[in-house]
């Protein structure tokens, strides 16, 4: 339940306008969009389909998922795996820092902004039943709107088992409810015949 709602409202008004200023752009039918405020507003489409009750920090959570993420450039760590993991767990960080000052601007007591930082820090996931969700959301989101792109991308440096094996683990961080809803997704029956590969359906 939302308990103010004009404060929330103005919450995720302030999280889009934040991302409105990325200046990476992703084009849909012509038209130019900034690429984390798009994402941001793809993962509360999401979580509208998949779970309309969440709790008011988990929709927060939602949309603050990756804000202002372009600030922190991947290329500013060591181009290694234990790079991608340091820059990783600094943008936990720091997504939750960005949403929670801007949440304390609004009035929000530090109970709620310190459960949307414990969501962003995907503290518990498996344990936590809102971490899972928060999980479940980003990964229906990939696969409904950025697993074409990646598959594309990737496919000339990754061999078809290394792309597998990496929706395979997206999948095992999924809960049963979230399997639910993939399969369930407007796939095309390229992307489809993938997914179903890795799943050995």
């Amino acid at each position: 339940m939302i308990s103010d709602l004009t404060r929330f409202n103005q919450a995720i008004a302030k999280f889009d306008a934040a991302n409105a200023e990325d200046p990476n752009k992703e084009v849909i039918d012509g038209k130019e969009y900034p690429k984390e405020l798009l994402y941001a507003q793809r993962m509360s489409d999401m979580l509208n389909r998949f779970a309309p009750d969440a709790p008011e920090h988990v929709q927060l959570a939602v949309r603050a998922q990756h804000i202002c993420r372009w600030k922190v450039p991947r290329d500013g760590y060591p181009m290694t795996k234990a790079g991608y993991y340091q820059w990783r767990t600094y943008l936990y960080g720091f997504h939750g820092e960005t949403a929670g000052a801007i949440m304390q601007e609004l009035g929000y007591g530090q109970e709620i902004i310190d459960k949307l930082k414990a969501l962003l820090k995907k503290e518990k996931l498996k344990l936590n039943p809102e971490t899972q969700l928060l999980e479940d959301v980003i990964d229906l989101t990939f696969l409904e709107h950025y697993l074409e792109a990646f598959v594309t991308k990737y496919s000339s440096q990754y061999d078809e088992e290394k792309l597998l094996d990496i929706l395979r683990k997206t999948w095992k961080k999924m809960s049963e409810s979230g399997h639910e809803a993939a399969l369930k997704l407007n796939y095309t029956p390229e992307m489809l015949a993938v997914v179903k590969k890795a799943l050995g359906l």
